[in-house]
């Protein structure tokens, strides 16, 4: 059996998390109050060129805020034990019955499964970032915006032994906007979230509501997703770009797009049988212009294959197009 949330304030917290998005979490925690007895994140990485490794994200806010960090979810284990023990010798705590602590573990894009035995020591809740059962797993926020989602939101769930499938504890939710990117979004989600997150540890779960409707799974983004077929309509291309890392190919070279704008396809094209064919490419009054099945639309910012990031217009300058130049299929 899982070990049960506590009634009412969390008087312990370890907090589980790694990445950028994490952070803002755990600072409104330590802002609100709560004591954070542990920090568990992911093992230092190397992320330059270099052979240095560094901290994620949440262990350097951590050691910042003067909290106690590990790479060892086992210590988190031993501490909720050690807690358990303290409880179990307070003799005023054993006259009135008092038979679990009012420990929570606080996850947030931690990056690992959580076995059941731990979940069994200490109870632990999650924010996940939509509207569950919609988009469980690793990528919510992109495949919303991939699928062209209206509205998204934020959960707050107890964590159980399968994935993203826990009780609901507070939910809110968000419009995703024509203009939305991961990033946008994140950020809008993230605010959303922290309030009903120290809600739920200061009151205590009031309501637990099961998840009901169809199951989506949320799969980790790869580069399948991320290249861009012109035989689809200009939306799927402008979602794909506002996911980040979208690219096409020409003469089998990768050619990252940054950024578009979908537009109206230009009276010429009428005219130019080849603008009938998806992925033609056109430079028409100073702007570079792809076909797509339904639509077009305008580059904006591209990077060539081993290049910087550079003016689409630019690009186009140099890349000597002519009547038959498309993007590889």
């Amino acid at each position: 059996m899982l070990a049960a949330l506590p009634p009412g304030r969390s008087e312990h917290i370890v907090y589980f998390g790694t990445p950028e998005i994490a952070v803002a979490p755990l600072r409104a925690l330590v802002e609100a109050g709560f004591p954070i007895d542990l920090v568990v994140t992911g093992v230092d990485k190397r992320r330059g060129r270099g052979s240095q490794t560094s901290p994620s994200p949440v262990k350097q806010a951590a050691l910042e805020l003067g909290l106690t960090v590990s790479h060892d979810i086992e210590d988190a284990v031993k501490l909720s034990a050690k807690l358990l023990a303290r409880l179990s010798a307070n003799t005023t705590a054993n006259s009135i019955g008092m038979t679990q602590i009012n420990t929570v573990g606080v996850v947030v894009a931690y990056g690992h499964i959580i076995a059941t035995s731990v979940l069994q020591m200490m109870p632990m809740i999650n924010i996940h970032y939509s509207l569950l059962p919609r988009w469980r797993g690793a990528a919510p926020v992109e495949r919303a915006i991939l699928a062209g989602d209206k509205v998204t939101g934020v959960c707050i769930m107890q964590v159980v032994e399968q994935l993203d499938a826990g009780d609901i504890l507070a939910s809110a939710s968000t419009p995703i906007a024509s203009s939305d990117t991961v990033a946008t979004l994140r950020e809008r989600l993230g605010d959303l979230a922290i309030p009903l997150l120290v809600q739920v540890l200061s009151d205590g779960p009031s309501t637990a509501v099961a998840q009901h409707g169809d199951v989506v799974v949320a799969s980790k983004i790869t580069s399948n997703d991320l290249q861009i077929d012109w035989s689809q309509d200009a939306q799927c291309a402008d979602r794909q770009v506002r996911v980040g890392g979208a690219f096409t190919m020409m003469h089998n070279k990768r050619l990252k797009i940054h950024s578009l704008n979908i537009c109206a396809p230009p009276t010429s094209w009428s005219t130019d049988a080849a603008m009938n064919t998806s992925g033609a490419i056109r430079v028409v009054d100073g702007r570079v212009l792809v076909a797509c099945a339904h639509g077009c639309v305008e580059l904006v910012e591209v990077q060539p294959e081993g290049k910087s990031r550079i003016a689409a217009l630019d690009w186009s300058l140099g890349a000597r197009f002519d009547t038959n130049s498309r993007f590889d299929s």
